[in-house]
């Protein structure tokens, strides 16, 4: 605690207080803490409130939790003092003196719960994560107001005392454990043993961290949610209990399905209450627990009978040893797998539960509710969130008004009802921050904004500038990048291929789509590629002022990344067309076209640590204690974002694609020089392009990629306004209309 940081606090209120003293002297220039002051508040109605007002020279903050205090500061950094407490950076630069806050400024927020993660961030972002990492991260989350976040590591080791009392072996569940970067997957029930088996060390240490995340999120006044028992077993379970009905359910992305235990059998209580028990003991418990047994495949029955007797049973197994149990449940399936269930199967579900003692996060707020679907989720209380980013997918994307307008219709409709929060769950973080930063406003703010000014205003407060030109970026920004809501599978770091573009289309899981390059379109991308260039211009011509701001170098790597990414279908098309047309000398020019595309890419992303595949392992092997761990999480970590499945001919391969420094040299680029090379050979013999073999041989480049041992840099290796300025000059010829 700062010894200048002034707190009024009654004795037995130290414990509340004193982490947000401590997270106000992590986050404040050390030599202006003791203008601050604290205080804790009672709240009316059991609802977050926080009050900021100015006395007697000092700033005085209070909340009735370290959230809400903390939340109360991100207001005053905001609105007063141009600063901004980020996913990826802070910009925090206090005026001197302290500018007023001349009428007391207080705000309740209507939510009970402000929600954050998905499992999959765990997966795609979060996997390597220390607890510098996490300290920054609940830090941020208390600045936003987030109070309900997913909980979900150093599960493994609660399994692993739950299933030994159940006789299983350890050698049997290292074929039940998944890799490191794969636990998502496990936990929610789609693969068993993939990327396995886990080091012990992997699982003790996890353990461990687990423990410092929950004592941090909650002494923050955070309600961690944790996990819960969803039927998910391993298949050896089945030796030991013969009797039990365990089935396996159908497969999961080309991977065989799992063994799922119902929840008719009584042992499926046994198991559920055990693991809360087991849990609660190791971890500690905040009477919130994830359970979903059918995030992306369909129970195996649709009998609304079995359905309700399923939910209830799922509840009673928590209650069983948590009297307290509150299921927490994502209302994804009711999206993804709307064939299965229709309006009765979803009622007997959901209703298989007391009223209030199940909350369902309704998870693609941007872009497809579910809530409007279903009945406001048949009665239960429900929050609203977007996702935003799937797969960790390095690109600016985020429907901002799309957002809002969805926000709106929910809250107007629904406040005095069911909704009792909002969030987000997005699949990846720390490439769109301003998504974060848009959708928790709505937790204190709920009022409709006007965009334009808004994003302005963000740009200002992200770099620390009065510059208008700061504001501009961002509402180009808004006009191109931030206008759309998918998040791009783009071709360029796919499996290499050539198309006849033809008339586009985008499933779910974002398949890559097809597009035409047409005069009116001449990038096929969803977005207004010249708007973002304007905003690039823009961007670089504040770099004399502002070169040193680490929010604003972010930007503009990102920015460069994502204007000359925005080229890619274009470079395929000219590929293609040069092709075609049987030209050598053509093909060869547009070959080299796409191949110093790539080199660019490369460049441009060595300029930031966020952007470096060398920063992604060098994390992954920090947690080996030995040399064959540490090829073991470089081998997992090169496998969830190349291939996915860890063997040659999988299917959910390039589906965490990234653009990273080193995956454009190391990985995307081989691919097409492969490419490249087969097309000159087929020109120079006059044969027909062997789709087959190259897609072999492809796979067969990549799969080695994920066992080699070549490292890549884990600083940046070149300059964001250096590299910034050289893009500019070298493909400013394809951004001038014509």
């Amino acid at each position: 605690m700062s010894a200048g940081l002034f707190v009024r606090a009654a004795e037995e209120d130290a414990p509340t207080i004193a982490p947000a003293t401590e997270l106000f002297s992590r986050v404040l220039p050390a030599e202006r803490v003791d203008e601050f002051v604290l205080e804790l508040i009672p709240s009316p109605d059991g609802k977050d409130v926080y009050e900021v007002e100015s006395q007697d020279g000092k700033l005085v903050v209070r909340g009735n939790t370290g959230v809400a205090i903390a939340s109360g500061l991100n207001w005053y950094l905001k609105e007063k003092c141009n600063s901004q407490v980020s996913m990826n950076h802070n910009q925090i630069s206090l005026p001197n003196p302290l500018p007023l806050v001349e009428n007391k400024v207080r705000v309740e927020t209507p939510f009970e719960y402000r929600y954050l993660f998905n499992y999959c961030t765990y997966g795609y972002s979060m996997p390597w994560w220390d607890w510098e990492k996490w300290e920054e991260m609940i830090d941020y989350m208390a600045f936003m107001g987030v109070n309900m976040p997913l909980a979900m590591i150093g599960q493994e080791a609660v399994w692993q005392e739950v299933y030994r009392e159940l006789g299983m072996t350890d050698e049997q569940l290292d074929k039940f454990f998944v890799g490191p970067a794969h636990l998502p997957w496990g936990w929610m029930g789609n693969i068993d043993g993939l990327g396995g088996p886990l080091p012990q060390d992997w699982i003790s240490q996890r353990a461990e961290l687990q423990k410092k995340i929950l004592a941090r999120m909650r002494s923050l006044g955070m309600k961690p949610v944790l996990q819960a028992f969803t039927g998910h077993v391993p298949v050896e379970l089945k030796e030991i209990y013969p009797e039990a009905e365990i089935t396996q359910i159908h497969d999961w992305a080309g991977i065989p399905g799992t063994m799922f235990l119902s929840p008719t059998d009584p042992l499926f209580t046994r198991i559920g209450t055990l693991f809360i028990e087991k849990q609660t003991e190791m971890f500690g418990t905040d009477h919130l627990y994830d359970a979903d047994c059918f995030i992306e495949v369909d129970p195996p029955s649709k009998d609304p009978a079995y359905l309700s007797e399923v939910s209830k049973t799922v509840y009673d197994s928590m209650v069983a040893a948590d009297p307290e149990a509150i299921w927490v449940l994502q209302g994804w399936f009711f999206f993804f797998r709307s064939e299965f269930w229709q309006p009765e199967q979803g009622r007997a579900f959901v209703g298989g539960v007391p009223k209030d003692k199940i909350i369902v996060l309704d998870l693609y707020g941007e872009k497809n509710t579910t809530w409007d679907k279903t009945e406001s989720f048949f009665g239960q209380p429900w929050i609203w969130n977007v996702i935003c980013n799937q797969d960790q997918k390095v690109n600016m994307s985020g429907h901002l008004a799309k957002m809002q307008t969805n926000f709106q219709t929910a809250y107007q409709s629904e406040i005095e009802k069911n909704l009792r929060g909002v969030g987000t769950i997005p699949e990846g973080v720390g490439y769109n921050p301003i998504v974060q930063d848009f959708i928790y406003e709505l937790a204190w703010n709920q009022s409709e904004k006007d965009l334009e000014k808004w994003v302005s205003d963000y740009g200002k407060r992200r770099y620390g500038t009065e510059d208008e030109r700061a504001g501009e970026t961002w509402q180009r920004l808004l006009s191109s990048v931030y206008g759309r809501t998918r998040t791009d599978w783009g071709p360029l770091i796919t499996t290499p291929t050539l198309q006849i573009f033809g008339k586009p289309k985008e499933d779910i899981r974002h398949v890559r789509k097809n597009v035409r390059i047409t005069e009116e379109n001449p990038f096929g991308q969803d977005y207004d590629v010249y708007e973002l260039y304007e905003a690039s211009q823009i961007l670089l011509s504040m770099a004399d002022d502002l070169q040193e701001v680490e929010t604003y170098r972010f930007d503009l790597t990102n920015v460069h990344r994502e204007l000359i990414y925005g080229l890619s279908y274009l470079v395929i098309d000219d590929l293609t067309q040069a092709y075609l047309s049987g030209e050598p000398a053509r093909l060869k020019a547009a070959g080299d076209q796409l191949l110093g595309l790539l080199d660019d890419l490369e460049a441009v992303t060595g300029s930031h640590e966020m952007f470096l595949l060398g920063k992604w392992l060098e994390d992954a092997q920090s947690w080996a204690t030995t040399e064959e761990e540490k090829a073991y999480y470089n081998w997992n970590a090169r496998t969830i974002v190349s291939i996915w499945q860890p063997w040659k001919n999988g299917g959910l391969r390039d589906y965490a694609s990234k653009q990273w420094n080193g995956m454009f040299s190391g990985y995307y680029k081989p691919r097409w020089e492969l490419l490249i090379q087969m097309l000159e050979k087929n020109l120079e013999e006059g044969t027909d392009f062997d789709a087959g073999a190259f897609n072999q041989a492809v796979r067969e480049v990549d799969f080695a990629w994920t066992h080699a041992q070549d490292e890549y840099p884990s600083k940046p290796t070149t300059d964001p306004v250096e590299e910034a300025r050289r893009i500019q000059k070298k493909y400013q010829k394809y951004f001038l209309k014509k």
